[in-house]
C-alpha cells in the first residue's frame, strides 16, 4: 500500500488548480525570458528563422504557444532566445488574442516582440532596456492568456490517469459490492470494498484498471511490466467492520464504480513550479510510443501517447522528443534481398506526465498518422543547438 502511496500524483483539488497553473504561467515566467546569454559564446549558433516566417502575426483566438513558435522557427522550443518583452508593463511575458507579434533583426540576429504601436524600432528599443516610454496599462483575464498546449486536452491524464507496476497493487482495497445489489454506483450512492488499511472518515479514489502493458516473453507468452488505472471517483469512508469498508460516493469522472475496482489514497505529490517545452539528448534512446490514448488507431497532432522512457531513463517534465516512423521494408529491384529503409522523422511530442518506466506525452505537432511502435528520441543534434 505504502508503494502506491509513494508513486501516486496528486488528485486532489488544490493539486488540480496548482497543475493547471503550472501548465499556464510557464509562458509567462519561462518561455519568454529572453536569454541571450548563450551569444557571448563563439559556438552558439542563433535559430534558424523558417523561410516563410511572417513579419507580422496576429495572434488569434485558439493558438497555442507551439503553434505561434512554430510559424517563425525551425526548432519551436528556441522561442525563447529570440522573445523580447516589454519591461515597462507588470507582466511583460503574457500575450493575447489580437496581438500583433513582429519579425525584427537585431545586429543580425531575429527578434521578436510586441507592436506597442512603434514598430520594430520600439521592440528593439524595449529589449534593450531604454525606460524612456511610459508604461501602457493593459487589462486582461489571465484565462485568455495563450497556452502552451490547450489543457483540455491532457487533462483526463494528466489528473486521473497512473502507470503503477504489478507490485504495487497486490494488496490494494477494492470494490466487493453496491447498495441494492446495483451493478453500478455514482455519486450519492454507497460502495463496500475489501482489503485493509482505510480509515474512517478519510477520502480515497476509486481506480479502473484499463489494458495492462506487456511484453513478450519466452516460449511467446506476455509478461505484465505495468498496469494503466484511471480514476472513475471519490470517495469517504463512512464505517469499517472487519475487512469490509463502507464509502459514500461524493464525486465522479465520466464513470460509474463497478465491482472490482481498487480503492487508492489520494496523495498530495509536489507539483512542477515550471513546465515549459525543452528540447533534450538526456533521455536515453530506445523508446518507442506504447499507446495512443483514447483511440484503437493512430495518434496525430493534439493526440495523448504513453511511451516507455521514464525518470529512470532521463524523462522530465516539458521534454521535448521527435517521433520517428518505422522505415518500410521493402525488396531491392537488383539483389532481390530484403532491405529497411531508414526511420522517417513526422513529428515531435512533448513530456507532461513521468513514471518511473513510463511517460504520458503530447503530440505537438506530426506530418504522418503516429502508429504505435513509432520510435521516440532526442531531436537531431543540429536542433539542440
Amino acid at each position: 500500500m505504502k508503494k502506491v502511496l509513494d508513486s501516486m500524483p496528486n488528485l486532489g483539488a488544490s493539486g488540480f488548480k496548482k497543475q493547471c497553473l503550472a501548465l499556464t504561467i510557464c509562458l509567462f515566467t519561462g518561455i519568454f525570458t529572453v536569454q541571450y546569454t548563450q551569444a557571448a559564446s563563439p559556438n552558439y549558433t542563433p535559430p534558424s528563422i523558417k523561410a516563410n516566417a511572417p513579419n507580422v502575426y496576429v495572434v488569434k483566438k485558439g493558438d497555442t504557444l507551439w503553434d505561434i513558435s512554430r510559424k517563425f522557427l525551425k526548432s519551436p522550443w528556441r522561442w525563447k532566445e529570440i522573445w523580447t518583452s516589454n519591461r515597462h508593463v507588470k507582466n511583460p511575458h503574457w500575450i493575447y488574442p489580437g496581438d500583433r507579434l513582429l519579425l525584427c533583426t537585431l545586429n543580425g540576429k531575429p527578434l521578436i516582440g510586441k507592436d506597442e504601436g512603434d514598430g520594430c524600432a520600439g521592440v528593439i528599443r524595449r529589449h534593450s532596456g531604454d525606460m524612456k516610454l511610459y508604461p501602457q496599462i493593459r487589462v486582461e483575464n489571465l484565462g485568455n492568456a495563450i497556452p502552451v498546449i490547450p489543457l483540455d486536452h491532457i487533462q483526463q491524464w494528466l489528473y486521473r490517469n497512473l502507470i503503477v507496476t504489478p507490485s504495487e497493487m497486490p494488496n490494494a482495497p477494492y470494490i466487493v459490492g453496491t447498495e441494492d445489489k446495483r451493478v453500478i454506483a455514482g455519486v450519492g450512492q454507497t460502495v463496500y470494498a475489501r482489503g485493509e488499511g482505510l480509515e474512517v472518515g478519510q477520502r480515497y479514489g476509486v481506480y479502473r484498471q484499463l489494458e495492462p502493458y506487456t511484453t513478450a516473453a519466452l516460449k511467446g507468452k506476455k509478461e505484465v511490466v505495468a498496469l494503466e488505472l484511471t480514476e472513475v471517483a471519490q470517495g469517504t469512508v463512512v464505517g469499517v467492520e472487519r475487512d469490509i469498508t463502507t464509502i459514500e460516493l461524493n464525486q465522479s469522472f465520466n464513470y460509474e464504480v463497478r465491482r472490482g475496482d481498487s480503492v487508492l489514497p489520494i496523495y498530495e505529490a509536489d507539483l512542477p513550479s515550471l513546465f515549459y517545452p525543452i528540447a533534450t539528448n538526456e533521455v536515453q534512446s530506445g523508446g518507442q510510443v506504447l499507446r495512443v490514448m483514447g483511440s484503437i488507431g493512430t495518434g496525430a497532432q493534439h493526440s495523448v501517447v504513453s511511451i516507455d522512457r521514464g525518470t529512470n531513463h532521463g524523462a522530465k517534465l516539458g521534454h521535448v522528443l521527435s517521433i520517428y516512423q518505422q522505415g518500410e521494408s521493402i525488396g531491392d529491384p537488383r539483389t532481390k534481398e530484403t532491405i529497411k529503409l531508414p526511420n522517417q522523422r513526422i513529428g515531435n511530442l512533448m513530456i507532461f506526465k513521468t513514471f518511473p518506466n513510463f511517460s504520458y506525452a503530447y503530440i505537438l505537432d506530426s506530418s504522418l498518422p503516429v502508429k504505435v511502435g513509432s520510435e521516440v528520441k532526442a531531436p537531431p543534434t543540429v536542433d539542440l543547438e
